[in-house]
């Protein structure tokens, strides 16, 4: 149990990397003159020049950038790194019954936008991205130092949860259908949905988080695809999406970061993604993939002396969101709790493990456990049963209207 929830909370911490920006947005002051030359150097060593470039209806860039010079290989540890255009393993997963609509890659991109071959498509940083990244990691990646124990006293004003989480055994990969719903938050609030594997000591926790966001700090409005890596207990290392080096993408259809749609419609059409971590047995490379196309991976050298190194020992499915105190926390998955079942809950179907022989399976309801920060707020089911609609989902979310400190279940 202690792993569990030692588990929760650091996951919990994607978000503490959001947290006090929220209040700074509104009081931030133009960057003094030589703060302002290091974001542009900086700004300019994570833009690569662009191929090709794209601008969506909302004024976001895309670039298409040349997949051998891009900023993956900035990182120390890639210098050398040659560039793995696919998986060489690549898990057969289990099909289950679909009754709900996926999105696939094509749905992404507005029409008009393709980048040529030999590129990868890229969203590009602006000033402000970086600006609020940089508030980010000033603020929240020192928490995980106090983190030791469940009992520890940890700050989690603001914080709640509802999870299914998976600690029973090593794996090397994991998979879900994630639903999607465009929630309405306020300019200093978070709410997503997301799917992550972690491993190691507390002090040094490595893990991979993806999944979807709504932030509007962080990605403007509406819901995103986003993505969270660290190798060190968000300490030094890690960023959201491609704001660092590290992640080497291969789509050229999928950028990080994108507008998700369409979305799901109460007691409607539910729409879902795709998507599944696994480790190559060959590499050890982690690759992400959405909707069978191959969006990147993170190499296997990033965590050659982390907890991601030779599988990973926990899992976790499920929402969270973040709320200032002086507002009431928002809404969860749909906003509605799970007992209201399929069209109306949020959920994640299609829960599936990779175990260390290569095998996909689908976890024995004994393996599970479902954590709840606030239970009158927000709530998490896992159905095991074939007729709910699936064998194995977790249906999570509620309507908020929390205030103040979680209290851990």
């Amino acid at each position: 149990m202690a792993s569990f929830n030692n588990f929760v909370l650091l996951i919990l911490l994607t978000i503490t990397l959001i947290l006090v920006a929220e209040s700074a947005q509104e009081r931030r002051e133009i960057p003094p003159e030589e703060e302002k030359k290091e974001l542009e150097r900086k700004l300019k060593a994570i833009n690569k020049p662009a191929i090709k470039s794209f601008k969506n209806e909302k004024g976001e860039i895309f670039d298409c950038i040349d997949i051998h010079k891009q900023l993956a290989f900035d990182h120390h540890l890639l210098k050398n790194h040659s560039v793995q255009v696919k998986p060489t393993t690549v898990p057969e997963w289990i099909i289950g019954s679909n009754i709900s609509e996926k999105i696939g890659p094509l749905q992404l991109l507005q029409k008009g936008i393709s980048c040529p071959h030999g590129t990868v498509i890229v969203k590009r940083t602006t000033m402000q991205d970086l600006l609020h990244a940089q508030r980010l990691k000033s603020i929240g990646l020192n928490i995980p130092r106090h983190v030791h124990t469940e009992r520890n006293n940890i700050d989690l004003t603001g914080h709640h949860f509802a999870t299914a989480d998976y600690g029973y055994s090593t794996v090397y990969g994991v998979k879900g259908n994630l639903n999607l719903w465009d929630l309405q938050v306020s300019q200093d609030q978070v709410s997503l949905a997301s799917m992550a594997i972690a491993g190691g000591p507390i002090e040094q926790l490595a893990s991979i988080s993806v999944g979807w966001m709504v932030n509007p700090l962080l990605y403007q409005d509406h819901i995103h695809l986003y993505t969270y890596w660290t190798v060190d207990g968000y300490n030094t290392t890690g960023c959201y999406d491609i704001r660092c080096p590290g992640f080497v993408q291969v789509s050229k259809r999928i950028p990080l970061g994108v507008l998700l749609q369409p979305v799901s419609i109460y007691d409607d059409t539910q729409y879902e993604m795709d998507l599944s971590l696994h480790q190559d047995r060959a590499t050890g490379d982690w690759w992400f993939i959405f909707g069978g196309e191959n969006v990147g991976y993170w190499p296997k050298s990033l965590f050659i002396a982390s907890g991601l190194a030779k599988g990973t020992h926990l899992a976790s499915w499920g929402g969270q969101v973040y709320s200032p105190l002086t507002k009431k926390s928002p809404f969860m998955g749909s906003g509605h709790f799970p007992n209201e079942g399929f069209r109306k809950a949020a959920f994640i179907n299609g829960i599936q493990i990779i175990d260390g022989s290569g095998k996909a399976l689908i976890p024995q309801i004994y393996t599970i456990k479902t954590h709840e920060s606030s239970p009158n707020c927000y709530k998490a089911k896992y159905i095991h049963d074939d007729v709910n609609p699936w064998i194995r989902a977790i249906f999570y979310g509620g309507p908020g209207n929390c205030t103040g400190q979680i209290s851990m279940i």
